[in-house]
């Protein structure tokens, strides 16, 4: 792949790209990241969103040239990582030898009750590091921001809420566990602007008392997933 050899000759030739490092790339990760992001969301031309998706796979080249370097591994080793873990999570469309099974669901539901299946049989099988009892929480990228953070403790919750009971629309429990209760003076929003100016009122409402409404909500979401790990055992 041409690009490998430029990155190569980069951390060959350039002292700049030499002196880059797994934590020094932390900084570009995350800008890289945002700013598909915005251009996504921002719907912007195909060849913005090609270029953002340029910066963001340099990133990886990055890191896999410098694990390379030390010995770890290179991209290929990361491109395989990939394909495997691909079939081995997508067993409604996989084989386990990597072949189509010819027969596939329409169903969302069951494509994510697969998919989450098969993440527990991974965390659950003998000899693995994080052993016995699945925790559908355990591995949230903890940096997220707060609101997508507390969204997918919530959405995994409630996934291994349905997958335990064989009861759909799991929402309701989890919301219970976080402490949430259906007021008589519940805001009746209709749609997700009115629910952004809800949550804008909120943040007003903590800078008027002096409250950090990101470290409130990343708090709620550290018990919550206290208490769902406490239901474990």
């Amino acid at each position: 792949m041409r690009l490998l050899g430029i990155i190569d000759a980069l951390r060959t030739h350039c002292a700049w790209t030499r002196r880059l490092t797994h934590a020094s790339l932390v900084e570009y990760l995350v800008e890289e990241s945002y700013e598909l992001v915005e251009a996504i969301e921002d719907a912007r031309p195909p060849e913005e969103i090609r270029g953002e998706l340029a910066d963001v796979l340099l990133q990886v080249v990055l890191h896999a040239s410098i694990a390379a370097e030390h010995g770890s591994f290179d991209f290929a080793d990361v491109a395989e990582e990939l394909s495997d873990k691909m079939v081995r999570r997508n067993r409604h469309i996989f084989a386990a030898d990597g072949s189509l099974l010819g027969d596939y669901p329409d169903s969302i539901e069951e494509i994510v009750a697969s998919w989450d299946a098969a993440k527990r049989a991974e965390r659950e099988a003998p000899g693995t590091a994080e052993g016995s009892a699945f925790n559908p929480l355990q591995s949230l990228p903890r940096h997220l921001p707060a609101l997508s953070l507390a969204d997918k403790a919530l959405g995994r919750a409630a996934r291994w809420e349905a997958a335990r009971t064989g009861a759909g629309g799991a929402g309701a429990p989890a919301r219970r566990r976080a402490g949430g209760r259906v007021e008589p003076d519940e805001p009746q929003l209709a749609d997700e602007d009115q629910l952004g100016d809800h949550l804008l009122e909120l943040v007003a409402l903590a800078r008027e008392r002096g409250w950090d409404a990101e470290r409130a909500l990343r708090g709620a979401v550290t018990r919550f997933t206290d208490d769902v790990t406490r239901a474990l055992g």
